[in-house]
């Protein structure tokens, strides 16, 4: 199965960069079955397998999952006095974890030399058009305390049944350190990042599927390239329903800013990865540039692939190119930078590279010891974390990566 001739037609006023490499068209760089099949199964590389002691709940009441940094413009932390500030996904604690996504808001967090703080949710209710925040990035502009939030926005406000109908959207707010822990007030300018043409990604205004099976237009994460300056979001999609069709369709999609700081509706572009016939979902895709090269990571769900032609762990996977639009050539042959034990596939999920190459995540399904949580739901219950997993750290050398810690 090839698609190496899937060629989009360019948008109206193209980056300068995007002319001359990619000569009036666009291919994007593909994530195939013969890299993962480089998975070497017996030396995976993988943090320890984390237990009791390393969950720590913020709020008992509360579940969190999918977590990222506030950023400054460059893509390094925003250090406060206080420490530094981080977003997280939240919801009840609930007897069925996977019921958390029909409830999920955006939750700000202080870390600190004390620990981790909860400073609440980061919108106000009914701020959002969605009915559930999902994933997103944020960034700081330290001179003007101004706060730029890009999220996804799932289902439409007040309907009566959650829908996995998915836009991206971003909004303005103020950062506010004047109180006992930071918040973020006067939030305004909530703005459409883009429209979702058929053009270049699946139509989500559809009704669609279960979790786990459903299409992709979310996890829309801020980029500045240092090469021609302008901002860019780049998000989970699927593809196109007038390309060949597979289940297995997911991609990495792009869009331009119109404006310095990212404030006004972007410029959709067509996806700079594909994973057709290997992966349905490329979930939290993120960018960052290292001596001169580009590195984007997402993570991926070992069921998430088509089982007849290739076989994955769940695990952090990534590429690397001499440009935000490639070509881009898998890390460590295969793609995959880290994995779950074998012993404890499920423990951990949503990882994040930071510039410092810290890899943060969430604690997902721990101490399972074998067991089945679709077939003991008493199992799932007791064994879903949803706090903030152990973080490892990364070694880079050109395309290739080890883990240190």
């Amino acid at each position: 199965m090839t698609t190496d001739q899937d060629e989009f037609s360019l948008p109206s006023s193209p980056s300068p960069n995007l002319l001359s490499d990619h000569k009036q068209a666009w291919r994007p760089s593909f994530w195939r079955a013969s890299h993962l099949a480089q998975i070497d199964f017996a030396n995976l590389p993988c943090p320890r397998v984390f237990g009791q002691d390393d969950v720590h709940h913020l709020n008992p009441a509360l579940t969190l999952w999918d977590i990222w940094p506030v950023q400054l413009d460059n893509g390094d932390l925003v250090e406060l006095d206080s420490g530094s500030l981080w977003v997280m996904l939240s919801a009840p604690r609930l007897p069925d974890p996977d019921e958390r996504h029909n409830m999920a808001r955006m939750r700000l967090l202080l870390k600190s030399e004390a620990g981790w703080q909860d400073c609440g949710n980061l919108l106000p209710d009914g701020f959002s058009p969605g009915s559930r925040e999902w994933s997103g990035s944020t960034r700081l502009n330290p001179a003007t305390g101004e706060v730029t939030l890009w999220f996804t926005a799932a289902g439409r406000r007040g309907e009566a049944k959650p829908d996995f109908e998915q836009r991206l959207f971003h909004a303005v707010g103020t950062l506010d350190v004047t109180g006992a822990l930071p918040c973020v007030t006067q939030w305004r300018n909530l703005t459409p990042t883009v429209a979702n043409p058929s053009q270049y990604y699946a139509d989500l205004s559809i009704t669609q599927g279960v979790p786990g099976q459903i299409k992709g237009f979310r996890d829309p994460y801020w980029f500045r390239d240092p090469l021609d300056g302008a901002g860019y979001v780049m998000f989970t999609a699927s593809r196109a329903s007038h390309l060949p069709a597979s289940p297995y369709d997911g991609v990495i999609g792009l869009a331009k800013a119109t404006d310095v700081d990212g404030h006004q509706m972007f410029e959709l572009l067509p996806p700079i990865l594909d994973a057709f016939g290997l992966a349905s979902e490329m979930e939290r895709p993120h960018m960052f540039v290292r001596d001169g090269l580009y590195y984007v990571f997402w993570s991926t769900q070992s069921h998430i692939f088509d089982a007849r032609f290739a076989k994955g762990p769940t695990g952090l996977f990534g590429m690397v190119g001499p440009s935000l639009f490639g070509p881009f050539e898998p890390l460590n042959g295969s793609g995959l930078v880290l994995a779950n034990p074998p012993e404890e596939p499920r423990q951990a999920y949503a990882w994040q590279v930071l510039p410092s190459l810290e890899v943060v995540s969430f604690l997902d399904f721990w101490g399972l010891k074998g067991g089945d949580i679709h077939q003991d739901s008493a199992l799932k219950q007791a064994q879903f974390a949803g706090s903030i997993a152990p973080s490892s750290h990364l070694r880079l050398d050109g395309a290739n990566t080890r883990i240190i810690d």
